[in-house]
């Protein structure tokens, strides 16, 4: 197999969605757990779902950055193949009208 071009799959676009909500909820329980046990704070005043939320987002963005560079290539590549299947149809459009 060759590493250039990706395997082709269907419904990247909803597998790499829910792998990034996957890891983002699975930071977001780790995140509520250490500020249950004591070893983050709890909140900034009166902001704790708040907090922990977007401490959770911070968190989980460079991981899924990491983990997930295979699927959003897959996915990417879904988008492009798409975006040229439409752009061909235009220009086959727009050459019957004339």
């Amino acid at each position: 197999m060759s590493a250039a071009a990706p395997v082709r799959k269907p419904h990247a676009t909803l597998r790499y969605t829910a792998m990034r909500l996957g890891v983002f909820l699975a930071c977001f329980v780790v995140v509520a757990v250490l500020a249950y046990v004591g070893i983050l704070p709890e909140a900034i005043g009166r902001a704790n779902p708040l907090w922990l939320l977007m401490l959770a987002m911070v968190v989980s963005a460079p991981l899924s950055l990491v983990l997930l560079r295979r699927q959003r290539d897959e996915m990417s590549v879904r988008i492009a193949e798409r975006v040229d299947h439409a752009k061909r149809k235009l220009a086959a459009n727009q050459s019957q009208e004339d």
